[in-house]
């Protein structure tokens, strides 16, 4: 057995550890007694902004069925249904296996036939089939999702004019679904659906909140079981909603602009390598095939590209802002 199958070995039961280990390893005790500590204080405080805080919990979980769970928390598959579902595409988890497939064997044999590397080939089909339709799915949800993004505030909008018309919620969330393009549209007519068949309008919105995980239609679910709970002017309230989802949008794209210098910088230093290695690889394959026969320049570009992926992780990170 030669030294890059011991390492490779070696790696895969790591790898199996960490797993295994995630997986068994039950709640942080710390995170837990801080949490403890931070509904004693909601529960005996006299501070009027703790108060509101436990009013404001209060509703959340009241609006709640008591065995909530997060969307996707129960298996693996139906974490990948859900994905698939917020993409809008209407893909199935068989075609997405299939696609994913179809791309490993693909890679792997042109690999092979470039390199005949047979670990090396496998590896990298194994990458790049299940690397490149996550990318892909990743990158259609986050489409939809700044789509939904920019029209929400304009379906919530229409939701104030129609109450201040004198029209029920229920009426104007199908005034949405019928007025506003695109994914917001779509989203309420789901909802409008539900309804109609008996489900209350707390859970057709909490099922959609579910389905999205995005905050700001968290803050217009949040929003209305206050507004039952407490009562108020709703019309207003989302009034000032739509005007805080508006601000939160234009201060995304502030950061993006004043953020693009340093993600250019990283997107340049994180693919430099690459098209420089493949570069040399289609200029001069002798030259570069030695990469894929002796195993001590085997083990050096994995070194190099466990390294790559860490500073272009690194370099994500710092230019990842969060509002």
């Amino acid at each position: 057995m030669s030294l890059l199958q011991l390492l490779l070995i070696a790696a895969g039961l790591m790898a199996m550890m960490v797993l295994g280990w995630s997986a068994l390893s039950g709640p942080n005790p710390v995170k837990e007694g801080n949490r403890r500590l931070q509904a004693v204080r909601y529960r005996h405080s006299d501070s009027t902004v703790d108060k509101v805080e436990a009013q404001l919990r209060k509703a959340v979980a009241a609006r709640k069925p008591k065995m909530h769970k997060i969307a996707g928390s129960g298996s693996r598959v139906e974490a990948l249904m859900l994905r698939l579902n917020r993409t809008g595409k209407g893909w199935s988890l068989q075609n997405y296996l299939y696609t994913s497939l179809g791309i490993g064997l693909t890679m792997t044999v042109i690999i092979y036939i470039k390199s005949h590397a047979a670990m090396l080939s496998l590896g990298a089909g194994l990458l790049l089939g299940a690397g490149l339709p996550h990318m892909a799915v990743g990158f259609m949800i986050s489409r939809r999702l700044n789509a939904f993004i920019s029209k929400f505030p304009d379906g919530i909008e229409l939701i104030v004019r129609g109450l201040r018309s004198g029209l029920p919620v229920t009426e104007t969330l199908q005034i949405i679904s019928g007025e506003v393009p695109g994914p917001v549209g779509e989203e309420f007519k789901m909802i409008t659906e539900r309804i109609r068949i008996g489900k209350t309008m707390e859970d057709a919105l909490q099922e959609t909140a579910d389905r999205l995980g995005i905050p700001e239609f968290q803050f217009f679910c949040i929003t209305l079981a206050i507004q039952r709970e407490t009562g108020g002017n709703l019309a207003e309230t989302l009034s000032n909603l739509a005007d805080v989802l508006r601000k939160r949008a234009q201060m995304k794209l502030k950061i993006r602009a004043m953020s693009s210098e340093s993600k250019a910088s990283a997107y340049i230093v994180g693919s430099l390598p690459f098209v420089v290695f493949t570069l040399l690889w289609w200029v001069n394959p002798d030259y570069i095939g030695q990469f894929f026969e002796d195993d001590r320049l085997i083990m050096a570009g994995l070194g190099g590209l466990v390294w790559m992926t860490i500073g272009v992780g690194i370099m994500a990170k710092m230019v990842s802002f969060e509002i």
